[in-house]
């Protein structure tokens, strides 16, 4: 997975985004959860069903490492 997202400051202020493009992860991660599928980033942004695999595997890495509280009710 990190050979695949890159974090630059010249890219796209510094979010993570699919190496070789410029296509953020959080885009990704909100498309499919909009509804995209896989066949439609990879037609539409020109990515592999392996950079896809790779957003999500970020986002998990990254919500590991949050701390979580409850939403007030």
């Amino acid at each position: 997975m990190h050979d695949r997202i890159v974090i630059d400051p010249k890219i796209c202020h510094g979010k993570p985004v699919i190496q070789g493009t410029r296509v953020p992860v959080v885009r990704v991660i909100g498309y499919l959860a909009g509804g995209m599928s896989f066949d439609d980033l990879q037609r539409d942004y020109d990515l592999s069903p392996e950079d896809i695999r790779a957003a999500l595997e970020y986002a998990v890495e990254i919500l590991n490492e949050e701390q979580h509280h409850a939403l007030p009710v």
